[in-house]
């Protein structure tokens, strides 16, 4: 989608939206043969604002930006467009992850959270009697 289509899509969905300090970070969701891999665009966002937890097969990832607006009585906006307020979104896997190996890493402004899967056991070998 070309840039200026995204930030329309935000702005509707923002005008739209029931609740005004809601938003959804771009997410990105791929898999390789050992792991999925979820990638969050959070620019603004410090390691404090944001939360992961993994239960089973499911990832929750939630968070907040702060609203600049409020804040601050010396700044007069003329335009706004990035979204504040909290966030949280789930995904669910088909395979079990291994959560003891769950990593996450935030750079330039994206989240990147690695979940490993359990590996399936070996074949189990019966003897015949």
């Amino acid at each position: 989608m070309p840039w200026d289509m995204r930030a329309w899509q935000d702005r509707l969905e923002r005008i739209s939206s029931p609740r005004a300090d809601t938003w959804a970070p771009a997410i990105d969701v791929y898999e390789t043969p050992a792991a999925y891999v979820v990638t969050a665009e959070v620019p603004g966002l410090s390691r404090d604002q944001i939360d992961l937890a993994v239960e089973d097969s499911r990832l929750t990832l939630r968070g907040q930006r702060a609203d600049r607006r409020s804040t601050s009585d010396v700044l007069h906006f003329h335009q706004i467009e990035r979204s504040c307020g909290l966030f949280a979104r789930s995904f669910e896997f088909a395979d079990k992850i291994d959560v003891e190996r769950v990593s996450a890493d935030l750079a330039d402004g994206v989240l990147t959270v690695t979940l490993p899967k359990v590996p399936p056991p070996p074949p189990r070998r019966i003897a015949v009697k």
